[in-house]
């Protein structure tokens, strides 16, 4: 699925996680996530590079070379605050997948999970005063 949404700067083009997950895999896509670094940590696709919403700015994006730069958040709402910040920096269109990380997830494609503490080093942290989980 591809939609796009025309945006007082410019088109956000809104892509599906079937298409994300086929344009990763043919590398035709480089991902920046817009979420917080906690929800990062928690959570995200592989490969993909943290940008958070509160200290975004579009001259900070990678240099994707060839590869198409895709937003992404938890539902969609960060991304699209986001492509507007990149339409006024010049850029005319922006992808993102619609739906977010929720979206990615439902379709069953995978994530990397913050590992939880073995026993051992959870009581570590205890024992030290380090909240742990």
């Amino acid at each position: 699925m591809m939609n796009t949404v025309e945006m007082s700067r410019g088109r956000l083009i809104e892509i599906d996680a079937e298409t994300l997950h086929e344009r990763l895999a043919a590398d035709r896509a480089l991902l920046v996530d817009v979420r917080e670094p906690a929800e990062f940590a928690e959570a995200h696709i592989p490969g993909s590079v943290s940008i958070p919403l509160s200290t975004f700015d579009a001259d900070d994006l990678p240099d994707a070379g060839d590869r198409e730069i895709v937003l992404i958040c938890a539902i969609g709402r960060r991304s699209k605050k986001a492509a507007e910040i990149i339409h006024a920096s010049g850029r005319s269109e922006v992808t993102h997948l619609f739906g977010g990380l929720i979206a990615w997830e439902d379709a069953g494609f995978p994530t990397r999970q913050r590992s939880a503490p073995s026993a051992e080093h959870a009581a570590e942290g205890l024992l030290a005063g380090i909240p742990v989980g």
